[in-house]
C-alpha cells in the first residue's frame, strides 16, 4: 500500500467469483473494492474456491491494488437482545474471519450492532465478547468497526463508543475503524465545516493509526439527523467541495476509499473518475 496514492472503488457482486471482481474493478478504473461476505440482508454464504481466491490475490498484487474491504452482513447483530439472533451473529463473525484467511492482508468491516433495548453498556460488552471469541493472534486481516449514524439503538454512533469496544478486545492489534462520511455527518460530526477538528477528535479518542478505511458517501440528511441515508457524491448535504477535502486530507492518505452511494455501475464509474480527478487537482463534479 502506497501512502501517497488514493485507493478508490465500490461494492461489487461476488456472483461471478472473486477474480472476476478484481477484473471488473480494473475495468471501472478503480484499485480497491468491497464485497459482502454473505447475503447482506439474509446471512447465507457460498463456499469460496481456493483457486479463485488465489487468482484474485495474484491480480491484486500484480496490479497494485490497495486493501480490499470485505463487509459483514447487515443481519449480523452481535449485541441483539434475542439469544438466537446474537448466537447467529457470533457464528457469522467466526466463519467470516476464517474465510478471510484466504485473503491475507485485507480488511473485514462490520456494523457493530444494535443493543435493542438492553442499553449501550451491555451492547458494548456483548460486541467485545463476540470479538474476543473470534479473534486469534495469528490472523492476517484487520477487523474494522464502522462508524455509525446513531439511529435507534445502534452502537458506534460516537468515537467514544467504538473506543470502548476496542478497549475490551484482547487482541487489539487486529482492530481498526472504517470511517463512513455519511454516518459521521448524520451522527453530528461536522466534516463539511470542521474536518480537521473531527479528525483531531478521532485521533484523541481512538487514534488515527486505527483508521484503516473510508466509506466515501454524501448524505441526504442534515447534520446530526441520526438517519443514515446515503446520497451520490456532491448531491447531498455534505457536498462535493467538502468531500474533496476528505479525499485530499493528508491524515487519510493511503487508505482505501469505498463508495456506497445509490448508484449502478455507470454511476460508480463516474464517481471513481471524480475522485481520481480530485486527487490529480481537477476536482470537477
Amino acid at each position: 500500500m502506497n501512502a501517497n496514492q488514493i485507493y478508490i472503488g465500490c461494492h461489487l457482486s461476488v456472483t461471478k467469483g472473486y477474480a472476476a471482481m478484481g477484473r471488473t474493478m480494473l475495468d471501472m478504473g478503480g484499485n480497491t473494492f468491497a464485497w459482502f461476505t454473505r447475503n447482506p440482508r439474509g446471512g447465507k454464504s457460498k463456499d469460496i474456491d481456493p483457486e479463485d481466491a488465489a487468482a484474485l490475490n495474484a491480480l491484486l498484487h500484480d496490479r497494485g491494488f490497495g486493501p480490499m474491504v470485505a463487509h459483514g452482513s447487515y443481519t449480523m447483530n452481535l449485541c441483539a437482545a434475542s439469544p438466537e439472533t446474537r448466537s447467529n451473529g457470533v457464528d457469522m463473525l467466526a466463519k467470516d474471519l476464517r474465510r478471510m484467511a484466504l485473503f491475507p492482508g485485507n480488511l473485514y468491516n462490520f456494523h457493530p450492532g444494535s443493543h435493542t433495548g438492553q442499553g449501550l453498556k451491555r451492547g458494548i460488552e456483548l460486541i467485545a465478547e463476540a470479538l474476543n471469541g473470534a479473534l486469534l493472534p495469528e490472523m492476517e486481516n484487520l477487523v474494522l468497526l464502522e462508524t455509525m449514524a446513531g439511529k435507534g439503538s445502534e452502537v458506534g454512533g460516537t468515537f467514544e463508543e467504538l473506543r470502548e469496544i476496542i478497549d475490551r478486545v484482547e487482541h487489539q492489534a487486529l482492530m481498526g475503524v472504517c470511517l463512513d462520511t455519511c454516518h459521521v455527518w448524520d451522527a453530528g460530526y461536522d466534516i463539511a465545516n470542521d474536518l480537521d477538528g473531527v479528525l483531531t477528535e478521532f485521533d484523541r479518542v481512538i487514534g488515527l493509526d486505527r483508521l484503516k478505511a473510508v466509506h466515501l458517501n454524501d448524505s441526504k440528511n442534515e447534520l446530526g439527523s441520526h438517519k443514515d441515508r446515503h446520497e451520490k457524491l456532491g448531491e447531498g448535504r455534505i457536498g462535493w467541495e467538502a468531500l474533496q477535502r476528505v479525499i485530499r486530507h493528508p491524515a487519510l492518505a493511503g487508505r482505501p476509499f469505498i463508495l456506497e452511494t445509490p448508484n449502478e455501475d455507470e454511476g460508480y464509474r463516474r464517481e471513481i473518475r471524480m475522485v481520481l480527478d480530485c486527487m490529480e487537482g481537477g476536482g470537477a463534479a
